[in-house]
């Protein structure tokens, strides 16, 4: 891949490139209409630049089995610490809140929840069930943390056929130790391998960000990992720390390099790279299922 001659930018202040405006009337409805529900989002959680842009649409990620994370990976501002016990209603909720919402795709998350047994397996199969329920011809997108490796459990959510299973690597494989601490890329890789054997049809979903610290080959390495690993569709975003309590950015890339990176993911066989300065795992969601839905189309 050819390099840019441009010299790096200075982490210390955003790019112009990187400047969004914000729609603060969506915003706050549907905020509003949320903590009626009493539900959370990673949109928020998270502080998402795209929140405003996808709340318009509208369209969310709901966040699942409360929103306490167990790890505390460097780079996330959902809130780490000892959860509180899982809510019985919340599947019916985030369900009903769908049909509110009148989501024609539905994208589901969760916090790392190493303290339960099954690290909330069950959560997510219970809620895609409820969701389809309420909701028919509604598809179903899940963003799932590790499970600790236990193909066991991870078979409970795939059981339920989401229509894209998804599972973020979000670094390199050196920066881990710094980035996500708990995790470890190999489990990460077995479990988008495991998806993926289990059930080929179904589509397999990973991302990562840019700006901590890595370089090139170590970007296109990730990429031949990922789909080695089977990888249909993979995101690629520009890292902008959420607060000054989160890692900082290192490098802001440059904006070209992301259409050459989605240029590369393609050639080494994964089917759709959506890459970008303001790109998330769950950004166009159902846009990009649609067009991976059309290209199987004969």
């Amino acid at each position: 891949m050819a390099s840019t001659t441009r010299p790096p930018e200075s982490a210390d202040r955003l790019p112009d490139w990187l400047k969004k405006s914000k729609d603060l009337r969506s915003l706050h409805c549907l905020k509003a209409r949320l903590r009626r529900s009493r539900l959370s989002t990673v949109c928020e959680e998270a502080r998402c630049p795209n929140i405003s842009e996808c709340f318009s649409r509208p369209t969310a990620t709901f966040l699942i089995l409360g929103d306490t994370c167990t790890r505390a990976c460097s780079f996330c501002s959902v809130n780490h610490g000892a959860p509180v016990p899982l809510d019985p209603e919340e599947p019916g909720s985030i369900a009903e809140a769908a049909h509110d919402m009148g989501l024609h795709h539905a994208v589901l998350t969760s916090p790392t929840r190493d303290d339960l047994p099954d690290r909330g397996a069950s959560g997510f199969a219970a809620t895609i069930r409820s969701v389809r329920s309420r909701n028919p011809g509604c598809t179903v997108e899940v963003l799932c943390p590790d499970f600790s490796g236990r193909m066991d459990l991870l078979d409970r959510v795939l059981d339920q056929r989401p229509d894209v299973f998804g599972h973020n690597v979000e670094t390199v494989p050196r920066l881990y130790p710094a980035v996500r601490p708990g995790a470890h890329l190999d489990r990460s890789l077995s479990i988008l391998e495991h998806a993926k054997t289990l059930y080929p049809d179904m589509l397999v979903k990973s991302g990562f960000m840019v700006g901590l610290g890595e370089d090139r080959d170590e970007i296109e390495g990730l990429l031949a990992l990922l789909a080695g690993a089977g990888c249909d569709v993979v995101t690629i975003g520009q890292y902008l720390r959420p607060t000054r309590a989160q890692a900082p950015v290192v490098r802001y890339w440059e904006p070209e390099c992301f259409p050459a990176w989605s240029k590369l993911a393609e050639s080494l066989g994964i089917g759709y790279c959506i890459a970008g300065p303001y790109v998330r795992s769950s950004y166009r969601a159902r846009e990009v299922l649609e067009e991976m839905e059309n290209r199987r189309v004969p």
